[in-house]
């Protein structure tokens, strides 16, 4: 995740057959509001750590897709693929990310989403 900091990355949002530029990208690593690792409302896994994940969108027609990925009162929420490439050992690096999206906050040109990464995998 330091390498998001050290390059500058480019990254592509996948949802429904549809992609999305994802800029001013943030990865941190964040406590979460639980004690000790659980199973939120018996739905998804939580630990006591997470990385998460903050980007912008600044293509209002994702909004109506939005819904049916969110945590909270939705049960049947859907991972969201984010993709980047990165340098590693002077070999370029495809990496996907898997996210849960915790919140989104819309302004009249943009919507920044606030996610939790799930899963990492690279090619």
């Amino acid at each position: 995740m330091s390498i998001n900091e050290k390059q500058s990355l480019d990254y592509t949002l996948h949802i429904d057959n549809m992609t999305y530029a994802l800029t001013d990208v943030s990865i941190v690593n964040s406590p979460t509001p639980v004690n000790a690792p659980t199973t939120r409302g018996g739905v998804y896994f939580s630990d006591t750590f997470a990385y998460k994940i903050k980007g912008t969108i600044n293509d209002l027609t994702i909004i109506p897709l939005l819904s049916k990925t969110m945590l909270g009162p939705n049960t049947e929420f859907r991972e969201i693929k984010i993709t980047t490439q990165i340098i590693h050992d002077g070999k370029k690096l495809s990496l996907s990310l898997f996210t849960n999206l915790t919140n989104s906050v819309q302004s009249s040109s943009k919507i920044e989403l606030n996610m939790i990464l799930v899963k990492l995998e690279s090619s």
